[in-house]
């Protein structure tokens, strides 16, 4: 029993100070950092130079679509190479590539979907 409480240390560890550190750090940023008042303060920054226009631009679906797909790409490759990592030498391995491989394929599908939809090409 021992052991198992053993092995659990490091992860109350963890929890601890995940759960101190931002206010430790919040701490710290309001010792340390600088005060000052003033008009110019809360003016809006832009790159230095004025802000111009219009703060509501309305911006083309393309975009999220773009945006959304690399996304849903992008956690794929993430999901995948733990799975690699982890998975290697066990006995269901072979069953455990095939459920991979519908992953994968299921992502397929889903590209080529988008790429049909002309979902991947910037303008239209």
């Amino acid at each position: 029993m021992a052991g198992i409480i053993d092995s659990y240390i490091p992860v109350a560890i963890i929890l601890v100070v995940a759960i101190i550190m931002p206010f430790i750090t919040m701490f710290i940023v309001n010792v340390l950092s600088p005060r000052s008042s003033g008009e110019t303060k809360f003016d809006t920054y832009e790159s230095g130079s004025d802000p111009t226009g219009e703060a509501r631009i309305q911006f083309k679906v393309e975009y999220y679509l773009y945006a959304i797909s690399f996304v849903i790409f992008d956690v794929a490759v993430l999901f995948m190479f733990p799975w690699s990592v982890v998975f290697v030498g066990y006995d269901i391995a072979a069953l455990l590539t095939i459920e991979l491989l519908i992953f994968i394929t299921v992502l397929l599908f889903g590209f080529v979907y988008l790429w049909k939809k002309e979902g991947l090409q910037w303008e239209k």
